[in-house]
C-alpha cells in the first residue's frame, strides 16, 4: 500500500466552511502522481496514466488545515490498464475513497506498461476495498 500525504489550504474551502468537492479529486490526482512516481512512470521518458473511469465517494466534511492522509492499493494490472483505489483519511477517520480505471499511454496513444512500472503496480496488489464496483444507487 502507497500513502500520500497532504494538508487542506485555506483556498480549497467552500461557502461552507468545509473541503470544496473538487478538491478532494485534486488529492486524489496527486495521490495517483506519487503511485505513478513509484511505479517508474515518468511523464518525462513520455508515461503516463489516463483517467478514464472514477467513482468518488464523499464520506465526511473535511475541515480547514486538516492533515490529510491518501492510501492507494492497486486491484488489477493489464497489459495496458489498471485498476486502482484512493482511501484519504483524517486521522484515523476516512473521509473519502475513489475507485479509478486508468489506461498507460506513451506519446499520446495507448501502450503496453513498461516491465518494471507493472511489476510496481503489482507489488502493490491487493483484494478490492467493499466499496469497489459499486454503482451510484
Amino acid at each position: 500500500m502507497l500513502e500520500y500525504h497532504d494538508m487542506v489550504r485555506p483556498e480549497w474551502i467552500d461557502y461552507n466552511g468545509h473541503l470544496s468537492e473538487p478538491f478532494y479529486v485534486m488529492v486524489f490526482g496527486f495521490a495517483t502522481t506519487a503511485m505513478m512516481g513509484d511505479a517508474g512512470i515518468d511523464p518525462n521518458e513520455g508515461n503516463s496514466l489516463y483517467t478514464v473511469e472514477a467513482h468518488v465517494r464523499y464520506l465526511r466534511e473535511v475541515t480547514p488545515d486538516a492533515e490529510l492522509r491518501v492510501t492507494t492499493v492497486t486491484i488489477d494490472v493489464a497489459d495496458k490498464k489498471v485498476r486502482f483505489c484512493h482511501e484519504m483519511f483524517v486521522g484515523d477517520t476516512l473521509v473519502a475513497t475513489e475507485e479509478l480505471l486508468a489506461l498507460h499511454v506513451r506519446g499520446g496513444t495507448t501502450a503496453p506498461f513498461p516491465e518494471h512500472a507493472r511489476e510496481r503496480l503489482r507489488h502493490h496488489l491487493s483484494p478490492a476495498p467493499d466499496f469497489a464496483g459499486r454503482a451510484i444507487s
